[in-house]
C-alpha cells in the first residue's frame, strides 16, 4: 500500500476511535474500505490472481487445441480427449466467476445462478447430439449424469472422506429434503418411459405426456428456488467438525470474533468479490460461446472415437459423456469430503442431479425441436430400473445424516456393475 494510502487508513480509524486508541469497528470498516479502493485502483491487474490467470490461459489453449484437432487429421481419440478436457476447464470458468459474483448476489442466489449455468456445457452437448441424431447417447449422458453423481462421486467422497477422518455426520435434515426431491424429480421422469413399457392407453402419446412432464418439472425447480434462497440465508457457516463452511469464507476456522470487532469488521470488509462486475459478465459471456463451439466439436469427435475404441452409445452416454461433462463439479465434492466438510460436499453432489432432472432433461425436450429433432422423456427399461434403483438406494443412505468408507465403497460397486451392463449397449 502507498504510504498516503496508509497514513490516510490510519487517520480515518484513529478518527472513528474517538481518540481512545482502540479503533471501533465503524472505524475498522472505514479503514478496510479505504485500503480495499486503493488496491482497487490498480485496475483489473490488481484483481486478477495467478490463479485466474492460469485458469484463463488453460481455457484458451484448450479451446484453441479443440479447434485444431477438428480441423487437422490427427486420429479418432485425440479430438474426444482435447475437446473433453477443454469442456472441463470451460465449466470450471464458468463456476469461478459465478463465484465471483458471490458477494453481490449472496449465497442463494449464486447457489441458484450456479446450478443453471452449470449445467451449460452439458446441455450444448445434448442439443448438438440431438442434432446429429444421437438420441441414445443423449438419453443415457442423462441418465448417466445422475448416477454418477449419486454414485460414483457420492461414493468416492465418502470413500476419501471415512478413510481420513472416520465416520462423518451431515445435516440429516438438509440430506433428506435433496434427496426426496431428487426421487420425486425422478419418479415424475420415468412415468412417459413406464406408459410405454405397460402399453397402457397413453402409449403412442409419449411426446405430449413428455412436453407436460416438463413443464411441471421446471414449475417444481420454479417453486423450489424461493425456499433455495430462504434456506441458505438462514444458514451460517460454522467452523464444527463436519460443517458447511463454504470455500473462500473470510472467517477462519474455529473463529469466535465477536460480531463488531474491528477484526471481524476489516475482514468483512476485505472479503469483496475481486472481479469487476462487467469483467466477470464478460467472462461468462465468452465462456458459454466457447462451450458452444467446443461442445460441436466434442460431438463431432464423439462417433468417431466410440467406433475406433469399440464402444456403443449407451455406454459413451452414460460413463464417458456424464463424467467427462461433470468432472469439475466430481473433484470439488471429493475435495470437500477430504476437507471434513460434509455438509457441503454432500450439497454440491445431490445438487448436480437435482437439476439434470428438474430443469436440463425438460429443457432438452421443449428445445429439441430447435435443432430439427424430436426428443421424450422416454427411456429404455434398463435405464429406468438403473436409475430408480440407484435414487432409492441414496435416499436410504443419507436418511441417517452419517457415512463412512464402507458406504462409500458399495456405491462404488453398484455404479461399477450397472456400467458394465451398458458395456455392449
Amino acid at each position: 500500500m502507498p504510504r498516503s494510502g496508509a497514513r490516510s487508513a490510519r487517520e480515518s480509524a484513529r478518527g472513528s476511535s474517538g481518540g481512545s486508541g482502540r479503533p471501533t469497528a465503524s472505524g475498522a470498516v472505514a479503514s478496510a474500505l479505504v485500503s480495499t479502493s486503493i488496491a482497487q485502483s490498480g485496475g483489473l491487474r490488481a484483481a486478477l490472481g495467478p490463479r485466474d490467470l492460469r485458469l484463463f490461459a488453460l481455457c484458451a489453449v484448450g479451446t484453441v487445441a479443440s479447434a485444431l484437432t477438428d480441423v487437422f487429421d490427427v486420429g479418432a481419440v485425440v479430438p474426444f480427449v482435447v475437446s473433453a478436457a477443454a469442456l472441463a476447464m470451460l465449466a470450471s470458468l464458468v463456476g469461478h466467476a459465478v463465484d465471483a459474483l458471490g458477494d453481490r448476489l449472496g449465497a442463494g442466489a449464486t447457489g441458484v445462478l450456479q446450478s443453471a449455468l452449470g449445467n451449460l456445457p452439458e446441455l450444448f452437448v445434448c442439443l448438438f447430439a440431438l442434432h446429429a441424431g444421437l438420441y441414445d447417447v443423449v438419453r443415457a449422458a442423462l441418465v448417466g449424469s445422475v448416477l454418477a453423481n449419486v454414485l460414483l462421486v457420492l461414493g468416492l467422497a465418502f470413500v476419501v472422506g471415512g478413510l481420513k477422518h472416520g465416520t462423518q455426520r451431515f445435516g440429516a435434515g438438509r440430506a433428506r429434503t435433496i434427496s426426496m426431491l431428487l426421487a420425486l424429480s425422478v419418479a415424475a421422469w420415468v412415468i412417459p418411459s413406464l406408459t410405454d413399457s405397460l402399453h397402457t392407453p397413453a402409449a403412442g402419446h409419449e411426446r405430449e405426456l413428455s412436453i407436460v412432464t416438463s413443464i411441471l418439472l421446471l414449475g417444481l425447480f420454479a417453486l423450489s428456488v424461493p425456499a433455495s434462497l430462504q434456506r441458505a440465508e438462514r444458514e451460517e457457516p460454522t467452523g464444527s467438525t463436519g460443517s458447511a463452511e463454504p470455500a473462500g469464507s473470510a472467517e477462519p476456522e474455529g473463529s469466535a470474533e465477536p460480531e463488531g470487532s474491528a477484526e471481524s469488521a476489516a475482514a468483512e470488509a476485505e472479503h469483496v468479490a475481486r472481479w469487476p462486475l462487467w469483467f466477470t459478465v464478460g467472462v461468462l459471456a465468452v465462456a458459454g460461446v466457447a462451450a458452444a463451439f467446443v461442445s460441436d466439436w466434442f460431438v463431432a469427435a464423439l462417433t468417431p472415437a466410440m467406433d475406433a475404441v469399440g464402444i456403443s452409445q449407451a455406454f459413451a452416454g452414460l460413463v464417458v459423456v456424464a463424467i467427462a461433462g461433470n468432472a469439475v463439479e466430481n473433484v470439488v465434492g471429493i475435495q470437500l469430503a477430504a476437507r471434513n466438510q460434509a455438509d457441503y460436499a454432500l450439497s454440491i453432489i445431490l445438487q448436480s442431479p437435482v437439476q439434470i432432472a428438474l430443469v436440463l432433461a425438460p429443457v432438452l425436450v421443449l428445445v429439441a425441436p430447435l435443432v430439427g429433432a424430436t426428443f421424450t422423456l422416454v427411456l429404455s427399461p434398463l435405464l429406468v430400473v438403473s436409475l430408480v434403483l440407484s435414487v432409492v438406494i441414496i435416499v436410504l443412505v443419507v436418511n441417517d445424516g452419517e457415512s463412512n468408507w464402507l458406504e462409500g465403497a458399495s456405491l462404488l460397486v453398484l455404479y461399477a456393475l450397472i456400467a458394465t451392463a451398458f458395456w455392449w449397449g
